[in-house]
């Protein structure tokens, strides 16, 4: 799995990776702003190719478009809103942090990052995304199943219940009272379509000179 730090200082971002590298995560993947992470997440027309990342470290205090604002920004965008956001601040004031959770972050960090709160708090983001991904492919296949199943019952008619018929003539007794030949009401309670033909015995009953005995 893919995590993207965002992040306007090099040194946080190298200190960063390296840690996550370290705990064995092997595609960690780079960006100095918000119009940078962008870019990553494809939410332009710059936007590099390939999946989106699976996790983001997002530093709320960055020049231009802070981190409140950067995730604001992609939880409103549909390809990218189940990303999980992990907020990175040096701020103790917790107002940011209301605004952060606001925006649609899940958990935070504080400057100077410590490593073994990184690796847990990562680990516990990523466990969370993976059953995100599981519930939504499990979603997406029953969406497929139910609409395979009404295209099915839309091209399907069943006759149920008990059919009133003539013992002699096979005619059968509608729902308004009147005997209709039995093609007839099949078709008027299926999709079925018949192709007349003669049996053998009906055959020689109406053609005895053809189908001597």
């Amino acid at each position: 799995m893919s995590i993207l730090i965002v992040d306007d200082s090099p040194d946080q971002r190298v200190l960063l990776e390296t840690i996550l590298r370290q705990a064995g995560h092997g595609h960690v993947r780079l960006a100095g702003s918000a119009l940078e992470a962008y870019q990553e997440l494809g939410m332009d027309h710059g936007g590099r190719p390939g999946p989106a990342p699976d996790l983001m470290l997002l530093d709320i205090m960055m020049p231009g478009i802070n981190g409140v604002e950067a995730c604001r920004t992609i939880k409103a965008c549909p390809s990218v809103s189940d990303i999980p956001v992990i907020m990175v601040t040096a701020k103790t004031d917790t107002s940011y942090l209301q605004d952060a959770f606001a925006a649609g972050a899940i958990d935070f960090l504080t400057k100077p990052v410590n490593n073994v709160e990184l690796t847990a708090r990562v680990a516990s983001a990523l466990t969370l995304k993976r059953e995100m991904d599981r519930r939504k492919a499990r979603e997406t296949e029953l969406k497929e199943r139910n609409q395979e199943l009404e295209r099915a019952l839309a091209e399907v008619k069943v006759l149920r219940g008990l059919i009133p018929i003539c013992a002699g003539c096979k005619k059968i007794r509608n729902d308004h009272g009147y005997w209709q030949q039995i093609e007839e009401y099949i078709q008027d309670h299926s999709e079925a379509a018949f192709s007349h033909g003669l049996c053998l015995p009906c055959a020689k009953r109406l053609y005895p000179g053809v189908y001597p005995e």
